[in-house]
């Protein structure tokens, strides 16, 4: 993929940035801050170098600048300002642009330099609710446009791993509560998208519960080994990309007739792939989820 073709309409910079359209137009009118290209059409467009401006752009207006005295900045001083200002920065959109463009610039100063501030005045489970959360949603939208390659992605979710895989590491010495119910989290076959997974197992064990991590790419006749050593098995799975989309509802069904039918065992489902199943042909011991949030609930 090229980043360099990325092409974004104004109204994707609106999106991206939460500066309004009309206000781009007005700064790109009025201090020539942004430039613009046009189609053989005449139709407007931005370049990624644009979206990585405006960005900045914003996070400074956020932080205090004047419109103004950022237009009479060196373009070459806009980068660090931001890093600079990422130690004063506290709004969630703020912080999201922030690890925009952390990513955007493979700038991991500036990813914990944002992290730790919000960490000064907001819990782990409420950043990544409040911005972790909206900026992967973002991140989807940056992939749509071509604008990111897998190495950015990749820069963002291991960076957001590497936290939730320090508080797992502080919840893990502490005893799970007494329980008969043991909680299995694991990925289907070939799926290897496991920030949700590990978010989920996070919450699982702060709320105290016994809780089994098996990861990523896990075969379903795989499980049937840690099914026979307990009696009550919560089973939990993210499917992002995998199974595919023809085959989940019968992926369902096999599951539970192998692992549901006749124990006290229970699952529950999240991911994209899930989104267009029809819950009326599913097992009763499935549920279905559009939210970590709505799922940890139900634990």
């Amino acid at each position: 993929m090229n980043t360099t073709e990325a092409v974004f309409s104004i109204k994707d910079l609106e999106n991206l940035s939460d500066i309004k359209a009309h206000t781009i137009r007005i700064w790109e009118k009025r201090y020539n801050l942004l430039t613009p290209k046009r189609s053989d059409t005449n139709i407007r467009h931005y370049d990624l170098e644009n979206l990585k401006k405006l960005l900045n752009i914003s996070f400074l207006n956020n932080n205090g600048l004047k419109i103004s005295k950022i237009a009479a900045l060196n373009p070459s001083e806009l980068a660090p300002k931001t890093r600079e200002l990422a130690f004063m920065g506290k709004s969630e959109s703020q912080a999201i642009n922030a690890f925009k463009l952390s990513m955007l610039n493979f700038d991991q100063t500036l990813f914990y330099n944002t992290y730790n501030r919000l960490l000064e005045e907001k819990s782990f489970r409420e950043i990544f609710y409040e911005v972790f959360v909206p900026l992967l949603f973002d991140l989807g939208m940056l992939w749509q446009t071509n604008a990111i390659t897998p190495s950015h992605e990749h820069f963002l979710t291991m960076h957001i791993k590497q936290k939730i895989l320090v508080h797992i590491e502080r919840l893990q010495s502490l005893n799970p509560k007494p329980s008969d119910k043991t909680v299995v989290l694991f990925l289907p076959k070939n799926e290897t998208h496991d920030l949700g997974l590990q978010f989920i197992n996070y919450e699982i064990l702060s709320y105290g519960f016994h809780s089994i991590f098996l990861g990523e790419s896990i075969p379903m006749e795989d499980l049937k080994y840690i099914n026979e050593l307990y009696d009550e098995i919560t089973y939990i799975s993210y499917f992002t990309v995998e199974p595919e989309e023809d085959e989940v509802e019968r992926y369902l069904k096999r599951f539970a007739k192998t692992y549901l039918e006749n124990s006290k065992n229970r699952a529950k489902f999240i991911g994209r792939r899930i989104c267009n199943i029809d819950r009326q042909q599913l097992p009763e011991k499935i549920q279905l989820y559009k939210t970590i949030e709505d799922l940890v609930k139900d634990l």
